[in-house]
């Protein structure tokens, strides 16, 4: 056995000292453990853990008696890995016993948009075309997801393919909105939002390719981020169009988007979309100064047509953005009319296309067939003004350091009404307003609750920045979240609510 040092025995002491005395610190700025685990944040959950005041195990099965509640109305979940999340979090708990932390989501139930891959779990894009598709690989957000000690619960419904704003159509049924269970909560991440909405998991991942993270977010009350393109890796992702996919946080506070956003950015050289770009601390950026800010107000066409309601809100949430930066002026951002991206989506499709064309859903089988007549010269006409765009986007910041905008103009419809439309073929764009144009731009933005309609409906605030400037989109995101109470307000769900029937069949 080797003699310890007098020198080495002291510094054991004042080692031990410092440790013990970190641990009494955490503990001390621990939050309350609430009688119910699942209204926790998934920051102060991830403290709680790490502080041993509760355990992986007793979040997990908190997540998982809210699931079995209240799925049934909602349909947010695809698949539950009850047993596989219960395995996980036993192990990340004996981890923590002996002293080994995974990472800052240590022992925390998440949940992933089942368009994500995920070895040896079935990943179906909510689409009979996958029903039986099981990956034997892991996505690269899932493996830093679960590097970060991540648990994850199952993955979440969504528009099948991703290629729909409302969560509607889907082989496994729609997707109700929690706040008002005969609306859509938005999509195509409409299962992430509503499950994180409702406290069925502490945060979730979706993907955005025209505002599929934003919109429900919006539409469900919480946090969604989208961050610069290429920033997060979206290798493992069944992609809807790779040019324009992101994928990003879901959470309910922007310190919980700021800290799993720090987990998933980073290059991956396997991803062509990947960016190289230097490690930022996302969490420590919350603490920017937001006053003197510039913060630009993109009125043309954001604000054209607004509900009542969405455009109260909006001159609400302004004022206090005001306040609090103390500089506000109108701007005007680029078109994107030019950029046509026809026939990408397709390009995925066909071999499954010309087999199985009939397993997809009319309205995905339908964008199918118009994307597989697209012309390859209109196709390379739109990448080339997608590459300007991209490359000039920043002359828009010249002036003002971030821009603010309602992220969406109007509430959620119906889901019959929903289903009615996208049968119909009714035009597309109004379930992907004012977010599309930022995944064309490829900068971050990120959708904050800011209000109430008459109706009980949430709206949503866009804050968006140029290139790699997310530190300051989530210090001014979480100085309006701090001024304001909406991301405190929960949607009001008990065990004997109704769930509104449909004038057609689920899933049909």
């Amino acid at each position: 056995m080797p003699t310890l040092t007098r020198r080495a025995f002291t510094t054991s002491l004042v080692a031990g000292a410092a440790l013990s005395r970190g641990a009494r610190r955490a503990q001390a700025q621990a939050p309350p453990v609430p009688s119910d685990l699942t209204t926790l944040s998934l920051t102060d959950a991830a403290v709680l853990v790490r502080t041993r005041r509760v355990t992986a195990v007793d979040l997990t099965t908190a997540c998982l008696a809210r699931i079995d509640t209240y799925n049934p109305k909602l349909n947010a979940f695809i698949t539950v890995t009850r047993e596989l999340a219960l395995a996980r979090a036993r192990a990340l708990d004996a981890d923590l016993r002996a002293g080994t932390v995974r990472g800052p989501l240590h022992g925390v139930p998440i949940a992933l948009k089942d368009n994500i891959d995920t070895a040896g779990v079935r990943t179906t894009a909510a689409s009979s075309v996958f029903d039986d598709r099981v990956p034997t690989e892991d996505a690269e957000v899932t493996r830093r997801l679960m590097a970060a000690g991540a648990v994850v619960l199952g993955k979440l419904n969504l528009h099948e393919f991703a290629n729909g704003g409302t969560s509607a159509t889907s082989y496994y049924g729609p997707v109700r909105n929690p706040w008002a269970l005969d609306r859509n909560p938005g999509g195509s991440s409409g299962g992430s939002a509503a499950a994180v909405a409702a406290g069925l998991c502490f945060g979730a991942l979706g993907t955005d390719t025209g505002g599929s993270i934003r919109t429900p977010a919006s539409y469900c009350s919480i946090v969604g981020l989208k961050a610069t393109y290429g920033l997060v890796s979206i290798r493992g992702i069944i992609p809807l169009v790779l040019s324009l996919d992101h994928c990003g946080p879901m959470t309910r506070t922007v310190a919980d988007a700021a800290l799993m956003l720090q987990v998933l950015a980073g290059y991956d050289r396997r991803d062509i979309a990947s960016v190289e770009h230097p490690a930022e601390d996302y969490v420590a950026a919350l603490a920017t100064p937001v006053k003197g800010l510039r913060v630009g107000i993109a009125r043309v066409p954001f604000f054209d047509h607004l509900d009542a309601d969405v455009a109260s809100a909006t001159d609400a949430a302004l004022k206090v953005i005001g306040t609090l930066t103390g500089s506000l002026r109108d701007v005007v951002l680029p078109s994107t009319s030019d950029v046509n991206l026809n026939g990408e989506m397709f390009a995925y499709h066909e071999a499954l296309f010309a087999r199985m064309s009939g397993r997809y859903q009319i309205p995905t089988r339908r964008n199918l067939q118009n994307g597989g007549t697209a012309k390859a010269a209109d196709y390379v006409r739109g990448r080339w003004a997608l590459e300007t765009l991209r490359r000039t986007i920043d002359d828009s910041f010249t002036e003002v350091d971030l821009v603010v905008l309602p992220t969406r103009r109007h509430t959620p419809r119906t889901v019959d009404a929903s289903l009615e439309r996208e049968e119909k073929d009714m035009p597309r764009n109004p379930e992907l307003e004012n977010t599309g144009a930022f995944n064309n731009y490829g900068i971050p933005a990120i959708s904050v609750p800011c209000g109430v309609t008459s109706a009980g409906l949430p709206v949503g605030l866009m804050i968006a920045g140029p290139r790699f400037a997310e530190g300051r989109v989530l210090a001014l995101a979480q100085a309006y979240e701090r001024a304001t109470e909406w991301h405190t307000r929960r949607p009001a769900l008990t065990p004997d609510m109704p769930v509104p029937p449909l004038k057609r069949t689920e899933g049909a």
